[in-house]
């Protein structure tokens, strides 16, 4: 039985609120597991930089909320913690998480409490099922969990371990996302679709302004109907590696996008990172004006039909693994001499 730090079992025994009001905050990366609240909440120098949450009744475990260096939240509060003023759609946009529209006809992207108890048979859900191992450090902390992919009966499609890799340095948070799944006993076929891969659902702020009310429609054709908002402090701008800006992002590959906003005179970017190994790279850009950042590896012909098909088919045992890299940047935008600086090291790795 692994031994517990000193500082985990005071977080056991006294509880996080109990543990910050000793004297001294904890250094480095600390992960502290809650199973009774079903969760992991990673601390940053002592100040919360993420949890990863599993609940019943999401179906998908996330991290939520997401937090810049200076305390400031990034995502979205709807539909777990709604904040005034935001929009109320997409009740599947939960934090940070990484699921996909098709896998073996059943949609894991857009499941959610709002899914008509009739409709459920045709989407799939990610079970967490443990946490495989978790180290806190000075510089990094590690979470490996353990999920199934699961139909609407709980048969197992694919077994998913995912590592993350939380680090940073003074303005800097930054998460690497490993996720390998393996087929079980049936073939499992991943069909070109835009909902998916790896996506972030982000705080009013980071929006584009928007003068129109909005329709969208997801995988099933229903609609979410997005009216017109109060734009103050919205000031969202999108950017690619290929230097496109804005709504141009959207259905392009590229190595990394980054969205940038000024929230309460913090000058926040945010970027997600693509991984030359990853199958589809570059991915193309599932982002939205309304909040919905997206990089999607198993998007092709849906975004571009001159494009190929994309179609990733895993037979009994076989696996695949997807990379990315996610920066939270305060304290001035990222640009791009920075986001390409980091691709580069992330992908000599």
């Amino acid at each position: 039985m692994k031994r517990m730090s000193l500082f985990s079992l005071l977080a056991a025994s006294m509880g996080v609120v109990g543990l910050f009001a000793c004297k001294q905050s904890p250094q480095g990366i600390v992960l502290l597991p809650d199973e009774a609240q079903k969760k992991v909440d990673v601390l940053y120098d002592g100040q919360l930089f993420t949890s990863y949450i599993y609940p019943d009744d999401l179906e998908k475990p996330v991290l939520y909320p997401l937090y810049t260096a200076k305390g400031t939240v990034v995502t979205r509060g709807f539909p777990r913690d709604p904040r005034p003023n935001e929009r109320i759609d997409h009740p599947h946009h939960v934090g940070f998480w990484f699921n996909f529209g098709d896998v073996n006809g059943l949609d894991f992207w857009n499941n959610s409490y709002a899914v008509p108890a009739d409709k459920k048979p045709g989407y799939g859900s990610i079970r967490h099922r443990s946490i495989v191992g978790m180290q806190n450090g000075e510089k990094e902390g590690r979470l490996t969990t353990a999920a199934d992919w699961v139909d609407y009966q709980g048969k197992t499609l694919l077994k998913d371990e995912t590592q993350y890799v939380f680090s940073g340095e003074g303005d800097w948070r930054i998460i690497e996302h490993v996720t390998t799944l393996t087929a079980q006993q049936d073939t499992v076929v991943f069909t070109d679709n835009k909902e998916g891969l790896i996506a972030i659902r982000v705080d009013r702020a980071f929006e584009e302004p928007s003068k129109e009310p909005e329709l969208f429609l997801d995988a099933n054709g229903n609609e979410t109907k997005v009216p017109v908002m109060n734009n103050d402090g919205v000031n969202g701008v999108y950017r690619n590696s290929d230097g496109l800006e804005k709504g141009d992002v959207w259905g392009k590959p590229a190595q990394w996008v980054s969205l940038s906003a000024g929230k309460n005179g913090e000058a926040i970017s945010i970027a997600i990172l693509d991984h030359k190994k990853n199958p589809g790279y570059p991915a193309h850009s599932h982002a939205r004006g309304y909040g919905l950042f997206s990089t999607n590896n198993l998007g092709s012909q849906v975004f571009d039909p001159d494009a190929p098909l994309l179609v990733l088919t895993l037979r009994p045992g076989e696996s695949v693994t997807f990379k990315h890299l996610i920066v939270i940047k305060t304290n001035g935008y990222l640009t791009d001499g920075e986001l390409n600086k980091l691709s580069g090291d992330f992908n000599g790795r």
